[in-house]
């Protein structure tokens, strides 16, 4: 028996006005999904235990069996992991964001964030913008590494853990109460605004109508990880299939092997069908028992606020990974379980995420079942079984005792 999770990070959202009150999941041609859907178990499962930030950290620890109040120790360290960066455990790890902020004629304090991503920069454009920054702020206190995109890391030897606001949480808000506290990283951010805000790739980035990358944003603070190895725990032999740098460091951490696909960005226009078949070829060739494909995508789309778009991811998703992966298993004859949800919702109301359960699909190709449901929030709300903790998501699909 072969394995798969198909996970569309923030694929989950609320009933939106312009889509008739159904949600992008519903509202979206998902042919595929809703064809799996009628011959398998659907339902509910909340990712985030209670209390804890709704983060792609903690969600996606949780999905692949992790308890994130055992394992988590912050989301920062992860993503280092995945860099390649050999932390202490003095360390305290950063998320370093290079974010869009208005440039009015005011203090730093009251600019604006438009946009988390910087226009989902190129990571060669991000790293010469981190360069220039760090030449001047980067000493034996505080290193910097280029990490994928808009994603980078800073280190902070002797360090502490500080509670920092994600930039997509403070999206079209003036910055001022989200600053950090610490006079230094509040300096280095400003010092990062006044470097970046007319240096040459920006002033090209703004000349061509697209956001600047001009200012730092610190968050995600945490400690080194400690993972237990995820073939230990289930006894399978995993691979992730991952554009971002947190969830290729929690397959560092779970000592999983992780499969590098050109072409996939974490953005609308990833290589799916890259991804399907690097997926196939792992479990139909390669010796793997178990490939866990991760889609940024939805996720963006639902920060940026984008209906149109989110909706077209998921479209994505369905016909050009989902169908792909459902093919090439089935043209290989292998048996396989296939395990599709999201991390969390992030629903383009609130544009960030929410600790609210998450619709799940699971198939098994040699017990189809009989049900006319599709694949969505409401459905499997209303019918579906519910699983009671994230990090139970593992044993359902290996079919082991929760």
């Amino acid at each position: 028996m072969k394995y798969v999770v198909v996970l569309g990070d923030g694929m989950a959202d609320w009933p939106i006005e312009s889509l008739g009150g159904l949600t992008p999941i519903e509202y979206a041609k998902t042919p595929v999904m809703d064809a799996l859907a009628a011959v398998s178990e659907v339902g509910m499962v909340p990712t985030i235990p209670e209390g804890m930030a709704p983060g792609s950290d903690t969600a996606n620890l949780s999905v692949m069996g992790y308890n994130p109040r055992q394992y988590y120790t912050g989301r920062s360290p992860l993503e280092a992991l995945s860099i390649g960066v050999n932390m202490k455990d003095t360390d305290v790890v950063f998320r370093c964001n290079i974010v869009t902020l208005t440039e009015e004629d005011a203090p730093y304090e009251e600019q604006t964030i438009l946009d988390h991503s910087s226009g989902e920069i190129s990571t060669e454009d991000a790293d010469v913008l981190l360069k220039a920054v760090c030449e001047e702020l980067a000493n034996e206190t505080y290193q910097f590494y280029t990490g994928t995109s808009y994603r980078h890391c800073m280190v902070w030897n002797q360090g502490k853990v500080l509670e920092l606001t994600p930039p997509h949480d403070v999206l079209t808000q003036k910055i001022d109460q989200y600053l950090p506290s610490d006079p230094m990283l509040r300096r280095m951010q400003e010092r990062s605004y006044e470097i970046l805000k007319n240096h040459p790739i920006n002033l090209e980035r703004k000349a061509k109508g697209l956001n600047p990358a001009n200012s730092f944003w610190f968050w995600g603070a945490g400690t080194k990880p400690i993972l237990t190895s995820f073939e230990e725990i289930h006894h399978k032999k995993g691979a992730m299939i991952s554009a971002v740098d947190l969830l290729k460091g929690i397959a560092v951490g779970a000592e999983m092997d992780r499969i590098i696909v050109e072409g996939a960005n974490g953005g609308l226009h990833t290589n799916y069908e890259g991804k399907a078949k690097a997926a196939v070829d792992a479990l139909t060739k390669d010796g793997y028992d178990f490939v866990y494909i991760h889609v940024e995508a939805p996720d963006e789309m639902g920060h940026q606020g984008s209906v149109e778009k989110k909706v077209q991811s998921i479209e994505y998703l369905d016909e050009r990974l989902i169908r792909h992966v459902k093919e090439g298993l089935d043209a290989a004859g292998e048996d396989y379980r296939m395990l599709i949800l999201p991390d969390h919702p992030t629903p383009i109301k609130v544009r960030t995420h929410v600790a609210e359960a998450v619709p799940y699909l699971l198939y098994d190709s040699t017990a189809p079942e009989s049900h006319t449901w599709h694949y969505n929030e409401k459905e499997a709300a209303a019918g579906g079984r519910t699983v009671a903790h994230g990090w139970d998501l593992m044993k359902v699909l290996f079919q082991e005792e929760c």
